[in-house]
């Protein structure tokens, strides 16, 4: 606050009303609406969403200069499209590339030119491209004499086919139910956009190293649901939100908040979310994906006899935030008490009966009228409350009644959790690498969101939204005011000493 040697004249009234007035936002276009990807019947049955789910789980189970703001469209809705994905662009000239949001891997990758076994169509109503790095003139293949390719090569991200320090960096990731994708690194130009001022975004560009997929298998070779690649979000050094941070460009956090309605969308930003409610737990050190100490759950307030051991991080245990994952995963050990705790809370008011292992109702009324919060509760004691919606899932209709199924799985012979977009969705989740820790909150992720561009403060923030972004809207502010409330004071002629910092 401006330090006022003159603080009894009747002029400073005038200038903190000045400066204590109300920002006015505005909004940026609505983000896309995708297509269908599959029929609306919900005709798709849970084991092929588990299916799908196995693909990604392989990787899981063997393996500050300002806010920089990413599109979000896709639907957790796995009958619609089950998964959220953004835009990058790449290259020189820039092409874009749709990519899936994926907090359960560290790598950003794409397919590039003559890929061996990539889809050349998606069911999501988008236009698959591939990269080529002889027709960029800012691309360069990352070799394996560079330090970054050593770095990854100690955590298992790359490997090189000759000793030669000129040989090319490659990558192979391989999942769970065989399938997978194999290239090499490459350094281009990244393009994104950076909020800047009130209802301003700048065009910006950073060199970074990803992925050129040149090989895919598996489930990454069917059309249904085919993207360009995989945006990984994760810890390590060749994770873009490390390279960025690393560099200054972008705070060490980020925060996504994913819509759940069938349109899906969201918000998606290298920032921290800074909204009330965001309650915070720290990250299990020393893991490859992002572990939480998960301690207990309880139904309508009920703690289940579940040995906390059971969510205890090992080597083949733990609880994990990924979004690159449809539905959620619970230890075997916990699975049927949560899922007896819950068929018990509704046992007098629907019909249940199991469908193909998957324990399901017959219900008429609304779900939120009838079935029990669920509280997983955290290290710290932070509660992530879960409506109903968060662990049951819509799978059609008999006569006048709906019939929802536990979209909740277990892992069998495993202790890990994973908790995939199921229970993500219509929450703030906030990845404060920095400080280590995961934040989350309930929202409605349609509305606009206060976003940090520092790791650590909380006085510099933008809003943000779908895309409706209103900048560092104090910063103008600020500046504004303050530069009236100078000229005033000069011609009134009193002596004021005014200091500010940058925010």
């Amino acid at each position: 606050m401006p330090a006022f040697l003159h603080a009894g004249f009747p002029i400073l009234a005038v200038v903190l009303l000045l400066l204590s007035s109300t920002v006015v936002y505005c909004a940026f276009p609505a983000s896309l609406t995708l297509e269908r990807a599959f029929p609306a019947s919900r005709s798709v049955e849970l084991e092929a969403l588990k299916a799908r789910d196995r693909s990604r789980h392989g990787r899981l189970l063997q393996s500050a200069a300002g806010v920089v703001d990413f599109p979000v469209e896709g639907s957790s809705d796995p009958f619609t499209v089950g998964l959220y994905f953004t835009r990058v662009k790449l290259g020189s000239p820039p092409k874009e590339f749709y990519v899936q949001i994926d907090t359960g891997s560290d790598i950003l990758w794409v397919t590039c030119n003559g890929c061996d076994g990539c889809p050349k169509s998606s069911g999501l109503g988008i236009t698959l491209e591939s990269f080529n790095p002889d027709g960029s003139s800012t691309a360069s293949v990352v070799s394996c004499s560079d330090e970054i390719c050593s770095s990854a090569i100690q955590t298992t991200e790359a490997g090189c086919a000759s000793q030669s320090p000129s040989s090319q960096c490659n990558y192979s990731f391989q999942y769970g139910d065989g399938s997978g994708t194999a290239g090499y690194y490459v350094s281009d130009t990244l393009f994104f956009d950076t909020v800047v001022g009130d209802d301003v975004t700048a065009n910006s560009s950073t060199s970074i190293v990803f992925g050129c997929s040149v090989s895919q298998t598996g489930d990454l070779t069917k059309p249904d649901r085919a993207i360009d690649g995989i945006f990984g979000f994760g810890q390590h050094d060749l994770s873009v939100i490390s390279q960025l941070s690393s560099r200054g460009i972008a705070p060490k956090v980020f925060s996504h908040c994913l819509k759940g309605s069938d349109n899906g969308g969201g918000i998606l930003v290298l920032g921290e979310i800074v909204e009330p409610g965001i309650v915070y737990t720290p990250l299990v050190q020393s893991q490859p994906h992002y572990n939480l100490n998960l301690q207990s759950i309880a139904v309508n307030g009920q703690t289940l006899s579940i040995d906390p051991a059971v969510f205890a991080t090992s080597s083949n245990r733990g609880t994990i935030i990924d979004s690159g994952t449809t539905l959620a995963y619970l230890a075997e050990e916990a699975y049927d008490p949560f899922v007896n705790a819950i068929t018990a809370a509704v046992s007098q008011s629907v019909h249940s009966f199991l469908s193909k292992g998957n324990q399901c109702f017959l219900i008429s009324n609304s779900v939120d009228e009838i079935f029990p919060s669920v509280t997983l509760n955290f290290q710290g004691g932070a509660a992530l409350v879960l409506r109903p919606e968060d662990y049951l899932l819509q799978q059609g209709s008999v006569n006048n009644a709906i019939l929802w199924c536990i979209g909740w799985q277990k892992v069998q012979g495993q202790g890990i959790t994973i908790l995939g977009d199921l229970v993500l969705k219509d929450k703030i989740f906030v990845y404060d690498l920095a400080g280590q820790r995961i934040g989350w909150a309930n929202y409605d992720c349609s509305l606009a969101v206060n976003v940090s561009s520092t790791s650590s403060g909380k006085n510099e923030f933008v809003n943000t939204g779908q895309l409706s972004v209103s900048s560092a809207a104090l910063h103008a502010d600020f500046y504004y005011k303050t530069i009236l409330a100078i000229i005033i004071a000069g011609f009134l002629s009193l002596n004021f000493v005014f200091k500010f910092a940058r925010l």
